[in-house]
């Protein structure tokens, strides 16, 4: 996918927060260690670095939305990270989003941390980061 494709997906994805340009995908995708999953109903970006992953964001098209994709992205993820040697995985999330919060539960993230007024919203007060936590390590 473009820069452009993937901005036009987290804007339609996400429209109560700051969009995310071309440019910031194009800068993140070229930084070390981070890698793109998906296509364009569903991506994940996510990042391995010194054996720790941080899924740097999620976003499903809203007409795609309860069909299964995230949690096969969150599943791909996970064996992204554990091929480039993460033992861990993180990632934050908006402590009002039900749906995600709901999602990272089922798939095993367990709070870590909360980031008080993290997250700015255009209309309401900023609400809180949660910084959730896998362990990836397989134990066999």
């Amino acid at each position: 996918m473009t820069p452009e494709a993937l901005a036009a997906l987290y804007a339609a994805a996400f429209d109560d927060t700051q969009p995310w340009t071309p440019r910031d995908f194009s800068d993140l995708l070229a930084s070390p260690g981070v890698f793109l999953l998906g296509d364009a109903r569903a991506i994940l970006l996510g990042r391995a670095i010194a054996g720790e992953a941080e899924l740097l964001t999620l976003a499903t098209h809203p007409a795609q939305r309860r069909k299964g994709l995230a949690r096969a992205l969150i599943d791909a993820f996970h064996a992204e990270a554990r091929s480039r040697d993460a033992s861990d995985a993180f990632l934050e999330v908006a402590a009002d989003n039900a749906p995600a919060r709901a999602l990272y539960v089922a798939s095993r993230y367990r709070e870590a941390g909360r980031r008080k007024g993290y997250y700015r919203r255009a209309t309401g007060p900023a609400v809180d980061a949660l910084l959730l936590r896998q362990v990836l390590a397989d134990p066999n």
